[in-house]
């Protein structure tokens, strides 16, 4: 199993960055795919980023490719979120999720975080 904690969240101004961080337990998790996901109030949980096992493939959604950066150091168990130029439609509580092999959709991960929130003002 894998448990996720998520950290880095916070207000900030549009066109500001933020930079989250999801640290894991277990000594595993090199095996494991990691993504992100964010909710908005009232919408549904959306994809965000993903990175396979070993970092070298990355994935993102249209609406924040070229702001966002994926990584992860499976050395330190953690794995980041860089958001750059950050609008008022980013903000939203955002999870660290994990499974076998990366994927773009919520329901395929098996171990998720408490999340963190982030808002951005305009």
């Amino acid at each position: 199993q894998v448990q996720l904690v998520e950290s880095g969240g916070g207000l900030v101004q549009a066109g500001g960055s933020l930079r989250l961080a999801c640290a894991a337990s277990g000594r595993t998790f090199s095996r494991y795919a990691l993504g992100w996901f964010r909710q908005a109030p009232g919408k549904e949980r959306e994809f965000v980023a993903a990175i396979s096992t070993s970092g070298g493939s990355t994935y993102y959604a249209d609406s924040v490719k070229g702001r966002f950066t994926i990584s992860r150091d499976n050395a330190k168990n953690t794995v980041n979120l860089q958001m750059n130029t950050l609008t008022p439609e980013d903000t939203a509580v955002y999870y660290c999720a994990a499974r076998l092999y990366v994927a773009t959709t919520s329901h395929l991960y098996d171990y998720w975080g408490q999340g963190t929130q982030v808002t951005v003002s305009s």
